[in-house]
């Protein structure tokens, strides 16, 4: 869990659940807006997610999907 001063300790979905009493993959579904999620949980997973300062890891995210959303552009 990231510590006030600290850069180095990112946050994680798990970090985040574990603050709202959630399992991992309720997270995620607010995260991407899927699921069924009741809004009582879904206001305690966003406030969480604030007082973390949480911010999805797009490097994780890209090998997951195998998708980047980066294109190359390349000028001869």
């Amino acid at each position: 869990m990231k510590k006030p001063g600290k850069t180095s300790i990112s946050v994680t979905r798990d970090d985040v659940a574990r603050l709202a009493g959630v399992a991992p993959s309720t997270v995620s579904n607010v995260i991407n807006n899927k699921g069924n999620v009741s809004e009582k949980l879904r206001e305690r997973i966003e406030w969480a997610i604030k007082e973390l300062n949480y911010t999805p890891n797009m490097v994780a995210r890209s090998l997951a999907t195998k998708s980047t959303k980066h294109i190359g552009l390349i000028i001869d």
